[in-house]
């Protein structure tokens, strides 16, 4: 049986879900029919995003034993390459989203039903009128997770998070969000803050709210603050893979630099038709189900 337990963002990952751009974009004829529906600031070009995501896959597959890969699912659109905000992989199994961008509702199912295939059990579901993302979804331990409330995440859709993790959480703390550029930009607690170790984060202080940041500061957790020259590059989207090894977007030489002086081991991909067209960086990309 496969294991899995995501009440983490900084452990090791040993087990990860991604989906391919040939099982999701499929074309640029398929991306040229979605991508301004989907509000995505720029048209992705396919064959460019093809050689982003293999190189972006090889550092995974160097770093991570196991990975699934989602199979094609014509009920999902181009946003189901962006693995990480559909589910919420518990210790005692996934809880599937409700995307709060209507061309997304259809993602979690799918998850979903992969997720039993290969022996990770469905622990629950949100359902309406609560919605939640996993972009909004931050673990501090095992035990604390820190949930944003934004145009995509609501108070009732934590409420039933509650419920659902009841016996696995200790600690649910709801961060309101800024509205910063209105409902059509994909604004979550994860575009301001990434852990990369138990008490270190990258962080885009600018857009945190002060209640947030002055807890983040009383639990020992510095800062690695994002310049404002860096931020719209996904500068503060860093998928950490282990402890002070993590993975950013080529184009951040400040940031990279401010992690590698913390000790960290920084490994980088070329990103702005896979990632910063489409709105998701290294982290959206995955949904590590096991941290070790």
């Amino acid at each position: 049986m496969i294991r899995y337990n995501g009440q983490s963002e900084t452990g090791k990952i040993e087990s990860i879900l991604m989906k391919r751009p040939e099982t999701t974009w499929k074309s640029q004829a398929n991306i040229n029919s979605q991508w301004q529906q989907l509000h995505y600031p720029s048209e992705p070009d396919y064959a460019k995003a093809l050689k982003e995501y293999n190189q972006f896959a090889t550092i995974i597959e160097a770093e991570v034993p196991e990975i699934h890969y989602l199979p094609e699912d014509d009920s999902t659109w181009l946003d189901s390459i962006y693995t990480h905000d559909p589910v919420i992989i518990t210790k005692g199994g996934a809880v599937l989203c409700n995307m709060g961008k209507e061309e997304r509702k259809k993602e979690p199912e799918a998850i979903g039903r992969y997720l039993e295939s290969i022996g990770v059990p469905v622990l629950g579901a949100i359902k309406a009128p609560g919605k939640i993302e996993g972009g909004d979804v931050v673990w501090f331990d095992d035990d604390t997770v820190a949930v944003g409330l934004s145009y995509r995440t609501n108070r009732a859709g934590v409420a039933q998070l509650r419920e659902l993790t009841k016996g696995l959480v200790k600690e649910i703390i709801e961060v309101p969000l800024p509205h910063g550029n209105g409902p059509d930009e994909c604004l979550h607690l994860m575009s301001m803050i990434s852990p990369v170790d138990h008490n270190l984060a990258v962080v885009y202080s600018p857009l945190m709210v002060v209640p947030f940041r002055n807890l983040l500061i009383e639990k020992g957790i510095s800062f690695v603050e994002v310049p404002d020259d860096e931020y719209d590059n996904f500068a503060c989207n860093v998928l950490t893979l282990a402890p002070r090894r993590c993975v950013i977007i080529t184009g951040n030489p400040k940031t990279k630099a401010a992690l590698e002086r913390e000790g960290a081991i920084v490994f980088e991909y070329q990103g702005e038709d896979v990632s910063i067209k489409g709105g998701g960086g290294p982290t959206c990309l995955t949904r590590p189900l096991l941290r070790s």
